[in-house]
């Protein structure tokens, strides 16, 4: 099957920024990473509204990126924190390409805001596509094939892939 004859309805792409891709996401995601777990300091630092910010952690939560844990500081009422599942644990290639990516093409002084070192040797992170058979190699796209996977649909006849 070609790309054009497979229906994008069930993509992974799609499904994955049906979560992460709405505005906030990533940017919290981003957060919890670093080590800004408590709403109040999550609002503050980027900005988000309270009910922005509530509704996104909602979502991150039934998403299964996201738990949410109790905790009291003397003096004060039971508040909740919030720390990245394996599921959301597993966005830190996203995160580090698209701070790759940014820091390439968006930053006015080549070099970005913040970096992300190897705690070991102190060299900044990529993120780099690579396959199993050859991890010594980067990829780009013009290395790399699609194909057909295990879920594809095929498109039928006068039935494209648009929503419904």
């Amino acid at each position: 099957m070609r790309w054009l004859e497979v229906d994008t309805r069930n993509c992974s792409v799609q499904a994955a920024l049906d979560i992460v891709g709405q505005k906030w996401s990533l940017l919290i995601v981003r957060e919890l990473f670093n080590g800004v777990h408590r709403f109040d300091e999550i609002q503050q630092h980027i900005g988000i509204s309270e009910a922005v910010l509530a509704r996104r952690l909602r979502e991150l939560r039934d998403a299964d990126l996201v738990e949410s844990r109790e905790y009291r500081e003397p003096g004060s009422r039971t508040r909740r924190e919030y720390r990245l599942t394996a599921s959301g644990l597993d966005l830190f290639p996203v995160v580090i390409a698209l701070l790759n990516w940014g820091d390439k093409h968006r930053a006015p002084n080549a070099g970005g805001s913040w970096q992300v070192r190897h705690r070991e040797c102190g060299e900044q992170v990529a993120a780099v596509v690579t396959c199993p058979a050859h991890p010594a190699t980067p990829l780009d796209h013009r290395h790399t094939v699609t194909n057909a996977g295990p879920d594809a649909i095929a498109i039928t006849p006068g039935h494209g892939s648009e929503a419904d």
